[in-house]
């Protein structure tokens, strides 16, 4: 007689997501304008860096701009500039946000998933190879966020 299978759970939808890097800069600004692009109102995001950071990067909103979301007006922020520390999930970019976020498991209950993401400014060279890594950096963070965060179409008739 064969045993029936255990049901696995079904994971409980992300409404709320943060993603974190180390100065709010790059990648999680970059990261945080696409879910929101992608997924509007449906999921809280925000984003933080552990450090305090000057500006978003003028090369991460030119390559932003290139596939139509718009980065000029983010303001970088920390992990102590929240208001609000209840998030279902917090992504983190770099390795020391993601000693950062689970700090915060410790105070909160979410989720930590590690997306560790190349930091573009490591590249010297010209102004097109530069642009070229942060690229390779949004295309990255563009694939990850889709497939972690499929888009749901609506009901079919």
């Amino acid at each position: 007689m064969a045993m029936a299978a255990t049901p696995v759970p079904t994971p409980l939808p992300v409404t709320s997501v943060l993603f974190a890097c180390t100065y709010n800069m790059i990648r999680s600004p970059m990261a945080a304008a696409m879910m929101r692009h992608y997924h509007g109102a449906r999921v809280y995001v925000d984003s933080v860096g552990v450090r305090e950071g000057d500006e978003v990067d003028p090369f991460a909103v030119a390559v932003m701009e290139e596939i139509g979301i718009d980065l000029s007006k983010h303001r970088c922020r920390t992990f102590e500039d929240l208001e609000d520390t209840n998030f279902d999930l917090i992504v983190s970019l770099s390795p020391e946000a993601q000693h950062r976020a689970i700090e915060m498991t410790r105070t909160m209950a979410c989720d930590v998933e590690f997306w560790n993401t190349f930091d573009p400014t490591l590249v010297d060279g010209t102004r097109d190879a530069m642009l070229e890594a942060y690229r390779l950096v949004r295309d990255g963070l563009l694939a990850k966020v889709k497939q972690r965060f499929p888009l749901t179409r609506g009901p079919t008739v």
